[in-house]
């Protein structure tokens, strides 16, 4: 890369401000790492929490955030031989958790772990890549991680498993990749989530999809499991009390994954833990999952990104605009900002 490349990137200088457009050093990859160029940004919740107040007591400020980022390669480290320079890949950014503005994904050049990038299809739009990373990563450390569900590991050839996981928060961004992985990992799937939104669940491979604002929900999602056996449970969001109450009544696994943090008191025989959603950084998920499993999924459309993308704007100016209506709400959908 050239000496005239300027890096720009939205700050976060404090909790409690908006973004600040600024000049950032052009960051070097090291080893085992790439430098993508990127053209694409989605946004999670976690970066409006993080822009309102100090979650993290790690994380210094001024900081940038941001996960999920798809684009083209722009450099690559000396120990990395799965890519080169124009690939168009995905790639899941780890700034906020190792404290480093570098690894921040709103930005026009990011730092990513090699071992959490996955190349994209040719046809694939960069815009649709970028929903990918957080919401894949934190669903695969849910179900696959040994201190969590510990489930067998996705396949291109799944063989059927007779258990059944259950997603609860189904058409949220871990919702639609934890279904995908599971049916992928060889097991039949039961999803809870907003009854307009099942459709676009079951083509992800949920057999079942039960209506999260039935006042009967609990009795319907027993229903809907009886005569099966859990192999696990994944709670994305919505209540966890009606997810807990569902689980103690079934027969099989009582683990539950939650993406928040799980409440002390809940039934007995229920064990829930809280997913890292970049512990795979860390573990043999990263590698699993963005090396083995998705480059070829992505390439065969056997896995695809969900939900879909909602674009609000172009360059890094969007993305406050991008929280704030993240912020506000939204459905079976992931806020995106497009870059130049």
């Amino acid at each position: 890369m050239g000496g005239t490349v300027i890096n720009q990137a939205a700050w976060q200088c404090a909790p409690g401000h908006p973004l600040r457009i600024g000049v950032s050093d052009l960051p070097q990859p090291a080893a085992n790492e790439i430098l993508i160029r990127s053209a694409a940004i989605a946004i999670n919740p976690i970066d409006w929490i993080l822009q309102e107040i100090a979650l993290l007591p790690w994380l210094e400020y001024p900081a940038i955030l941001g996960s999920d980022v798809a684009g083209e390669v722009a450099a690559v480290g000396s120990a990395v031989d799965r890519f080169k320079v124009g690939d168009r890949v995905l790639g899941q950014a780890v700034g906020t958790t190792v404290n480093e503005p570098a690894q921040g994904a709103f930005q026009h050049h990011t730092i990513v772990l090699e071992l959490l990038a996955a190349p994209i299809p040719d046809d694939m739009a960069f815009t649709d890549a970028a929903v990918l990373p957080l919401g894949l990563g934190t669903a695969a450390g849910g179900l696959y991680g040994r201190t969590q569900l510990a489930l067998a590991p996705p396949s291109h050839a799944p063989v059927a498993r007779p258990e059944v996981v259950l997603v609860w928060g189904g058409s949220s961004s871990v919702g639609c990749n934890a279904i995908q992985l599971a049916v992928a990992s060889g097991y039949s799937c039961v999803a809870v989530a907003s009854a307009r939104n099942a459709g676009l669940l079951n083509t992800l491979g949920a057999g079942e999809v039960l209506d999260h604002a039935s006042p009967t929900l609990v009795e319907d999602v027993v229903a809907a499991l009886r005569g099966r056996r859990l192999a696990g449970t994944l709670h994305a969001t919505g209540s966890m009390d009606d997810c807990f109450a569902v689980v103690a009544r079934c027969d099989g696994s009582r683990r539950v994954a939650a993406t928040l943090t799980p409440p002390e008191s809940r039934p007995a025989g229920i064990e829930a833990t809280h997913i890292s959603g970049t512990s795979l950084k860390d573990d043999d998920v990263g590698p699993m999952i963005y090396r083995d499993f998705l480059p070829q999924a992505l390439a065969s459309r056997t896995f695809v990104p969900a939900p879909p993308a909602k674009v609000v704007g172009h360059g890094l100016a969007m993305l406050q605009p991008a929280l704030e209506a993240l912020k506000a709400g939204v459905s079976a959908s992931k806020v995106v900002v497009t870059l130049p």
